[in-house]
């Protein structure tokens, strides 16, 4: 046989070597040629050569040609499921050693503004005082996670799993919404609910706050109060409406701001109502500035996720900056 002869003597593919692997795997992650070649440091066309070779080798088809990127096939599929923890483990054998640590590139950490500004970069302070740096994004989770398949973040705080098989993601905190108003609109609701009468408990129509008798039935008090929003298509408050009372939301906002920070700012401020993060507004409740309009039995809560690429990181302060991470979100 040849030396560059892709077939053996008996006529079976000949094994690809580990650098078409490699390459093979970035793209598998990564989604498309040119994400993968800016994960591997090699130019498009490289990417796009490397992956015809293994496709000569393998006598497959890897990877369906898209408009925007490519798609694994079954084939890929298979062969990523033998080949990434191998891969995986070689990479990490043969990552920067303790020496090269003081000379680690800046770990890219993206996900909410809200979450990112009160808790999760509080909790690196320590990293950072030891030398760990970091360069902060913040967005809407599902444009953060296509930047991190196309290697643009090391780790993403995302609202949602994502979907597919190209990141890895566990949990890293649940967050609880909470109705909330300042206390004076909560005292007009309060006595304008006492004059319509007790609401009916829980077991009556869908819809009916639970508790005791003369328990407040808050959507209909709160019908013409200046509802505060992140959105406009008011997705945290309409899955409040959902969860808790069981209808759908019919009022619109007063005011539709895209930062938690703005909305908690002007809901203790007495301009109307919202739905936040327990978190987010847990200073405003305990001091008295906030009121809760509502305490089910069973609020919403949302999980988040600390997402990366899967294997390991060349980087060794990332695995820094992620055990930290989950090990304060337990607490948040």
């Amino acid at each position: 046989m040849r030396p560059h002869d892709p077939v053996g003597a008996a006529g079976t593919p000949a094994q690809p070597d580990l650098n078409l692997l490699r390459t093979f795997l970035a793209v598998y992650r990564s989604g498309s040629f040119t994400a993968a070649a800016h994960l591997l440091g090699l130019s498009q066309p490289t990417v796009t050569t490397q992956i015809r070779s293994l496709e000569r080798q393998t006598r497959r088809e890897l990877f369906e040609r898209l408009p925007r990127g490519v798609a694994p096939t079954a084939v890929a599929h298979e062969l990523a499921a033998r080949v990434a923890a191998p891969l995986d483990a070689l990479a990490a054998a043969t990552s920067h050693d303790a020496r090269e640590e003081a000379h680690a590139e800046p770990v890219h950490l993206a996900g909410p503004a809200e979450l990112l500004s009160t808790r999760a970069l509080p909790a690196l302070a320590p990293l950072v005082t030891e030398g760990v740096r970091l360069r902060v994004t913040t967005g809407l989770t599902e444009p953060l996670l296509d930047e991190l398949r196309a290697g643009r973040h090391d780790l993403v705080i995302a609202t949602t799993r994502p979907r597919g098989r190209t990141l890895s993601a566990v949990p890293l905190t649940d967050e609880e919404f909470v109705l909330v108003a300042a206390p004076a609109w909560a005292d007009r609701v309060a006595a304008r609910t006492a004059t319509d009468g007790p609401a009916p408990a829980r077991g009556k129509p869908a819809g009916v706050h639970d508790g005791p008798p003369g328990a407040l039935d808050v959507p209909a008090a709160l019908h013409d109060v200046p509802l505060i929003t992140y959105a406009e298509d008011l997705p945290i408050v309409r899955r409040y409406w959902r969860h808790v009372f069981g209808r759908r939301l019919t009022c619109r906002a007063a005011v539709s701001v895209p930062d938690l920070r703005a909305v908690l700012a002007l809901v203790t401020a007495g301009a109307g109502y919202s739905v936040l993060p327990r978190y987010l507004c847990a200073g405003e409740l305990a001091s008295g500035a906030l009121v809760l309009l509502d305490t089910p039995e069973d609020p919403p809560i949302n999980t988040g996720f600390l997402v990366q690429r899967p294997g390991a990181s060349g980087n060794p302060h990332v695995a820094l900056v992620r055990d930290r991470l989950l090990e304060a979100g337990r607490t948040w």
